[in-house]
């Protein structure tokens, strides 16, 4: 595997490099997070190994949210010492597909790599997604309806991916504001009917069936079955 290492620690970062150069592998390695993101989106990696505390202006998940904004999806590893359930899931729902917490053993480190690299070629790379008319493309962020072009604010696109990752099932609003908005707490405002009120305005007005639906004290359900 071709592997980035972004790591701010020489001590661990030599470890690591040495280890995985042993494996067989291929490294480079950014020693802060400025370093790290130009080679994030510079060059194809199978995998990254990502610490979360860096020097250069730019967390580990500052990068790892931009690249995922970006459509990238490359499996990254977080390797990090803040070991707090929050801590994980946190960087989990940033986009990290796993998170190993320091101090470690380096075969459980190989080994993850290994795992996050088999997944990653068991699954196609899902570039478009769509339901009945409706199409969106991950890496342009376009999004038509009968071929018809709609114009999303990020937010608004980010609330259609997770529909449509969801399609056909129920979304409650507990689920949209963890991981759309990232709140873990109900604001106590009307966030969600606003932004599902100028969804539907842009996907549905004007066509005959109707794809996003208000399921009453449930939720939200994108569908384009009767």
């Amino acid at each position: 595997m071709k592997l980035l290492l972004v790591e701010d620690n020489e001590r661990v970062a030599r470890f690591v490099k040495k280890g995985l150069t042993e494996a067989g592998h291929t490294v480079d390695h950014a020693d802060n997070g400025r370093d790290g993101m130009y080679h994030a989106v510079s060059e194809p990696y199978d995998a990254i190994v990502m610490d979360r505390m860096l020097p250069g202006g730019i967390d580990g998940l500052g990068i790892i949210e931009a690249l995922r904004q970006q459509g990238n999806r490359v499996p990254i590893l977080i390797l990090s010492a803040l070991d707090g359930v929050d801590d994980r899931i946190r960087g989990l729902r940033a986009g990290g597909d796993d998170y190993l917490t320091k101090p470690f053993a380096f075969g459980e480190l190989l080994a993850r790599l290994d795992a996050l690299l088999r997944r990653s070629q068991s699954q196609a790379v899902e570039t478009v997604m769509s339901l009945g008319d409706l199409s969106v493309d991950m890496l342009s962020h376009r999004v038509t309806r009968a071929g018809k072009p709609v114009a999303l604010q990020p937010r608004e696109f980010k609330l259609l991916t997770y529909l449509l990752r969801h399609a056909n099932q129920v979304v409650t609003r507990t689920m949209l504001l963890e991981n759309v908005w990232d709140y873990h707490f109900d604001p106590q405002t009307n966030v969600i009917d606003v932004h599902i009120s100028k969804l539907r305005q842009k996907i549905d007005a004007g066509f005959a069936t109707p794809l996003l639906r208000t399921v009453r004290n449930a939720g939200y359900m994108l569908t384009d079955q009767p």
